[in-house]
């Protein structure tokens, strides 16, 4: 077990006030015999009233509602964690399907099968040839070792860059610019395991980087193995999913997993920056 501190303060800063809309935002990290939080605030600027709630995919969801208007919009999350994990090497795969091509069992099937669906199937073409040097139908190989391989490949072959801009490249772009960043490489690997049958869903959380360094935004792709369940991998880091992720939310379509959307009303030049600040530290004892 390690406990984990994380601060992310997200800032919206504008010319003059403006009107703010509901927002929706995620902020706690998802629960379960794997992690535990143990404390955590929240401060948000201007005046609001928050309500939470779980959405379809079991996320905690806070709903903003904001008072009065103001030239500036700050959400504040200050969350310490307890992180218990297996050993993601140890995965007890059910011997069907250790090997692929495999079928999910029937009591499995249906409750995956939006998980299956591409997002982005006009993309198809363009992934069956990129995929071709990893797969061939046809062709019997590990469960694990195709998708390691798909990790890898993905790390190896493209570039990573640091996007500001809002949503996600699609699979057929990320491939044509040979770079992306952690979000465009995460739906890269779901739609490239969805392509090849898998259950495949978007994960957004944090990652604490190496000591000295603070933490940041990430995201991944998690996987669905019979008798493993849902479990990550990271193309951005050539990893599979250990102690170094918290994950926040996961989606079967990315934008359902943004860390913060809403709306303002204003004129049109009234926006002036955002700024960010994520720190992901070992929390005092």
């Amino acid at each position: 077990m390690k406990r984990i501190r994380i601060l992310h303060e997200t800032e919206y800063q504008y010319h003059q006030p403006v009107k703010f809309g509901p927002h929706r935002a995620l902020m706690r990290p998802r629960e379960g015999h794997d992690l535990h939080i143990t404390r955590a605030s929240v401060s948000i600027v201007p005046t609001a009233t928050v309500r939470w709630l779980r959405d379809t995919y079991d996320n905690s969801i806070a709903i903003v509602t904001f008072e009065g208007r103001s030239d500036k919009l700050s959400i504040s999350s200050d969350v310490d964690v307890d992180l218990y994990y297996d050993d993601p090497v140890d995965w007890p795969i059910e011997s069907f399907a250790r090997s692929y091509p495999f079928q999910y069992p029937p009591e499995e099937h249906v409750d995956l099968m939006g998980y299956r669906l591409p997002r982005y199937p006009y993309d198809g073409p363009t992934l069956r040839n990129w995929l071709r040097d990893l797969y061939e139908p046809g062709q019997v190989i590990g469960t694990l070792d195709l998708l390691d391989n798909l990790n890898t490949h993905i790390f190896k072959s493209l570039k990573y860059i640091h996007r500001e801009e809002p949503g996600v490249q699609l699979p057929n772009e990320t491939l044509q610019r040979g770079s992306g960043s952690c979000r465009d490489f995460a739906v890269l690997m779901m739609e490239a395991a969805r392509y090849w049958g898998l259950g495949a869903r978007f994960v957004t959380g944090y990652i604490q980087m190496a000591e000295g360094q603070h933490g940041t935004t990430h995201a991944w792709t998690e996987i669905y193995l019979p008798g493993a369940g849902w479990r990550g991998f990271d193309p951005t880091n050539n990893k599979l999913v250990g102690s170094e992720h918290i994950s926040v939310a996961v989606a079967r379509e990315q934008e359902k997993a943004s860390p913060l959307s809403g709306s303002w009303e204003g004129p049109a030049d009234a926006f002036r920056e955002l700024k960010v600040s994520v720190q992901v530290v070992p929390a005092p004892s």
